[in-house]
């Protein structure tokens, strides 16, 4: 039943609803452990798609979890980057590019309008606009993309362990010799 509830989440990864992502939230609908009602990207029409699946009343959007609104997407100001890259990491799909010290840009065409971006920025660079007529959010291409940053993310973390790991043991073996 979770999958079948995630399928119809816009899959923006935003965390309004209270979790960590889409996939969780769908898992906390299935067990009982939430309402229907959380989910701010997908709105009135994903309140209803759920209700109609679920045999449920349909709920008014819980206003504590965000209102609704038109697609927003996210703008860096090219003036005002720095180039910390605190930005990258947290964009679940990836929608974000640049490198450590370097000008960082948005893919519109891909960016969920999560604004997961917005905090880690330090020097505030980074607003949230209306997109244009014709984004529109495709969850399926939204999922993949989302899973594409997992898989990176657990690869970067694997190999920073095994270099960390890698330079313990080196100091461990200098410490050991006489």
């Amino acid at each position: 039943m979770a999958a079948r509830i995630d399928a119809l989440l816009p899959q923006t990864q935003c965390t309004r609803c209270g979790y960590s992502g889409c996939r969780p939230y769908a898992a906390a609908i299935a067990s009982g452990e939430a309402q229907i009602n959380q989910c701010p990207p997908g709105g009135k029409k994903t309140i209803e798609a759920l209700a109609r699946l679920l045999h449920r009343p349909a709920l008014s959007l819980n206003p504590l979890n965000g209102v609704e609104s038109a697609l927003r997407i996210a703008l860096i100001d090219e003036d005002r980057c720095i180039g910390c890259a605190r930005c990258l990491a947290p964009c679940p799909v990836d929608a974000i590019v640049g490198a450590q010290k370097y000008l960082h840009t948005v893919l519109i065409d891909r960016c969920t309008g999560c604004e997961l971006c917005l905090p880690p920025c330090p020097v505030d660079c980074i607003e949230m606009r209306d997109a244009p007529e014709a984004a529109i959010i495709e969850p399926s291409l939204n999922r993949e993309r989302f899973a594409a940053h997992l898989t990176r993310s657990e690869r970067q973390a694997t190999e920073r362990q095994r270099q960390l790991d890698a330079k313990k043991a080196t100091a461990a073996r200098r410490k050991a010799l006489p």
